[in-house]
């Protein structure tokens, strides 16, 4: 079928289970580098991507949550989400805990986004959420937290 570089161009699975089989034989002469180290930076965009996306989606709740306390029966679904979000997010970063460090950064970058979001599920007015977001990384991630409205 060609060199490990063809194929990782034809078949990208057939390339996974071939280079982990020639990593394990120890054949690096035959391995392609590059579409390894490819394939290493798109793992780690792609935890952080999903630290971006779950961060994003659990402010955004708990701004709904904070600020609409009225919706939050009888459907559980803000604190289901709440929940999961805070549950998918511990795992990330139990596997990868240098991403810890990125979280309070990632919320400052994303946190008008967050808000923009939940501004628009909940028709409240722009001035009802703060600009800044309210809350630390620690209390975010935090399974007790449960925020009360913020002045």
């Amino acid at each position: 079928m060609g060199t490990n570089a063809d194929l990782y161009a034809q078949d990208f699975f057939a390339w996974t289970q071939t280079t982990a089989a020639l990593l394990r034989q120890g054949k690096w002469h035959e391995i392609d580098p590059e579409s390894v180290a490819e394939e290493l930076e798109s793992l780690g965009k792609r935890d952080r991507r999903e630290l971006i996306s779950r961060l994003e989606v659990l402010v955004m709740h708990l701004l709904k949550w904070c600020y609409q306390p009225e919706r939050r029966e009888p459907s559980h679904s803000w604190s289901d989400t709440i929940w999961e979000q805070r549950r998918e997010l511990a795992l990330l970063l139990d596997d990868s805990p240098s991403l810890r460090r990125q979280v309070s950064l990632v919320l400052q970058r994303r946190y008008p986004s967050a808000r923009h979001k939940a501004l628009d599920e909940t028709g409240l007015p722009e001035s009802a959420l703060p600009q800044e977001c309210p809350w630390t990384a620690e209390q975010i991630l935090d399974d007790g937290f449960w925020p009360a409205r913020v002045p």
